[in-house]
């Protein structure tokens, strides 16, 4: 992870949520930690980081994930044992 992916990633463990945590660079954070994402029908991709999968849909039209994006996000972080 570069700096500013760790800074982003810091970000995702804030409580409460950020709400200006954006797509983009946490799809850079997914790749700078191993993971892979794979775009799905319409706005929905499927995030992979060891072996375990979420489905969400990326946000439209604005760029920042809602919190329970944010948090469905952390989990998959934390039950891989990637935590800030």
């Amino acid at each position: 992870m570069n700096s500013k992916q760790q800074k982003i990633f810091s970000t995702l463990f804030d409580n409460p949520v950020k709400k200006n945590i954006k797509w983009s660079d946490i799809e850079k954070l997914i790749v700078g930690v191993g993971g892979q994402i794979s775009q799905g029908d319409g706005s929905r991709v499927r995030i992979v980081i060891g072996g375990q999968s979420l489905n969400i849909h990326t946000p439209h039209p604005q760029k920042e994930l809602k919190p329970y994006q944010v948090r469905a996000i952390r989990k998959l972080f934390i039950d891989q044992g990637i935590k800030s």
